[in-house]
């Protein structure tokens, strides 16, 4: 259940309480108003009755009546006073009013219907009842009304938060009032200016020593070629490749992480023909299935990229065959090792961080390459660990396509 319908619930049962609590106070207030005139009106007519029996002449009083209610024939004999009781059934079925009196030995009444008060009650009811039911609906639509306003301007907050935090950090709310939702978003806006600054910061650095890096690997590079050969040389060699390869990769991120940066030069291409670009370009043992192919107009190169970063990882982090599938616009990089570590399936590749230790050394910005370069070229990636054992890895270049 959403806010919304909470909210336009709330209300509406607010205003149901409120109307069934009104009703109740003036049932009981006019129920009583009621019964205090009819008494005093039976009462009135009582003791004209008594005077006249008292005068010898016929008032309209009941002597003795046989039907008189006990309680109140008792209330009457005890001591002599004026009492009225009303009877609920008086044996029609209508509601009856006695007012009775002592006088010497015989008890005397008057008997009045109460029928017509019970009909003005009875009406009274229902008109509250109707007016009850209004109220009720109109709090419901109003609540309906009030929760959809709020509820605009808090989806509207998360929804820019959510672009914020898959990669838009030039997204911003737009706060409107004083109130606490307008304080929310300008501190989903205060956050995002700070994660923002600091991104940009901690990219800065990072380009900025890869910058530093780069002349003197490439003077590394240059002195091992000087170097005699023989198995120094070779570990020299290798270790300067590595670093080398390492600040390519950091700056291809502090690239991607730039928007507008790096742009997608596309081209029309078979996929069946992409995926063996890629494993040419990747080397080694990888076998390509090509069960469906289509024509797709996409980058080649940043594809090929793409893939071979999939296919090394794979090869350093899992286990042999390495396979390329291609099924349409869809290429899946799967391999039969220990598959990928929960945290990376749920919060998908994370710059300089591997996942588990059971998937092998590295740096960690493989898969990070991989979610930046399909950002520009517009494909979807997913990873996922199937049934069978293993890692999977699918690029869809044409997602939301059926």
């Amino acid at each position: 259940m959403g806010l919304r319908t909470k909210t336009a619930l709330v209300i509406a049962g607010t205003a149901a309480i409120v109307a069934t609590l009104i009703g109740l106070l003036v049932h009981q207030l006019t129920g009583e108003d009621q019964r205090r005139n009819a008494a005093r009106a039976a009462d009135a007519r009582l003791v004209e009755a008594v005077g006249d029996y008292a005068a010898g002449t016929d008032g309209g009083a009941l002597v003795n009546p046989p039907d008189l209610p006990a309680a109140l024939r008792r209330t009457v004999t005890d001591r002599p006073v004026r009492a009225t009781f009303l009877q609920r059934d008086g044996g029609s079925g209508a509601p009856v009013l006695w007012a009775a009196t002592r006088s010497g030995r015989d008890v005397l009444a008057v008997r009045r219907s109460y029928a017509p008060q019970a009909r003005a009650l009875a009406d009274l009811d229902r008109v509250l009842l109707g007016s009850g039911a209004s109220v009720t609906a109109l709090g419901c639509v109003l609540g309906v009304v009030a929760a959809a306003g709020v509820g605009r301007r808090i989806a509207a907050s998360a929804d820019t938060a959510q672009r914020i935090a898959d990669g838009d950090l030039t997204d911003r709310v737009r706060p409107r009032g004083t109130d606490e939702i307008a304080r929310l978003g300008a501190a989903v806006n205060t956050m995002a200016d700070a994660l923002s600054a600091r991104l940009e910061a901690e990219r800065q650095v990072t380009a900025d020593i890869a910058h530093e890096l780069r002349t003197p690997v490439a003077g590394l590079v240059t002195a091992v070629g000087l170097l005699p050969p023989g198995r120094p040389a070779e570990l020299v060699s290798g270790g300067v490749d590595t670093l080398r390869s390492l600040v390519e990769n950091v700056l291809e991120v502090a690239r991607l992480d730039v928007p507008g940066v790096e742009l997608a030069q596309c081209e029309e291409i078979r996929t069946g023909a992409l995926a063996r670009r890629a494993a040419a370009s990747a080397g080694g043992d990888v076998e390509v299935v090509v069960r469906r192919e289509v024509a797709v107009t996409t980058d080649p190169r940043r594809v090929e990229r793409v893939l071979a970063n999939l296919i090394t990882n794979a090869r350093l982090h899992g286990a042999p065959p390495v396979t390329l599938e291609v099924d349409g616009a869809a290429l899946r990089v799967r391999d039969h090792g220990p598959g990928f570590p929960a945290e990376l399936l749920s919060h998908g590749p994370r710059r300089f961080r591997t996942g588990a230790r059971e998937r092998g050394a590295g740096i960690g910005l493989g898969l990070t390459i991989v979610s930046g370069q399909a950002r520009v070229l517009g494909a979807g990636v997913t990873y996922e660990n199937p049934a069978d054992g293993g890692a999977s890895a699918v690029v869809d270049l044409a997602p939301g396509s059926p």
